[in-house]
């Protein structure tokens, strides 16, 4: 099995060079390319995810499988919340806030009903898998 970073290294490549569109487990899939930079290393790293659409935001979910700690690009994104997004054949920047209280729990009730493994990433990890918004920046 390639490690993950390599099959996130391919999943990016399929996706620009394909306007957003991937195969294989993701085909279908909302799938979106979310950069961030680095809270330590100051370094872009860009991370495929899922995603909602709200309206002129998007969510995203910090579920990593259900892992007990959360993933790296959600630590980047609280550390700096100017990101990039890459949606099809668009690329803006944006800014990342986590959802809190009443809207994070309804917004991801809603999210599991669509994609039930996201409901059982929850039941596996005592964290609350974090939701976060999407805002494009006002050039």
């Amino acid at each position: 099995m390639p490690d993950r970073n390599d099959w996130n290294r391919q999943l990016i490549e399929e996706f620009r060079a394909n306007g957003g569109k991937v195969g294989g487990m993701w085909e279908g899939r909302p799938l979106l390319l979310l950069t961030t930079t680095g809270a330590k290393s100051g370094q872009h790293r860009t991370s495929p995810t899922m995603y909602l659409r709200d309206g002129d935001r998007l969510l995203v979910f910090a579920s990593k499988g259900g892992a007990p700690t959360n993933p790296d690009w959600y630590h980047n994104l609280l550390a700096h919340p100017e990101v990039t997004v890459e949606v099809g054949n668009e690329t803006y920047d944006a800014t990342a806030t986590p959802l809190t209280g009443e809207e994070r729990d309804r917004i991801y009730a809603h999210w599991a009903q669509m994609y039930p493994q996201f409901g059982e990433y929850q039941k596996k990890t005592t964290r609350k898998i974090p939701v976060v918004a999407l805002e494009r920046r006002k050039g």
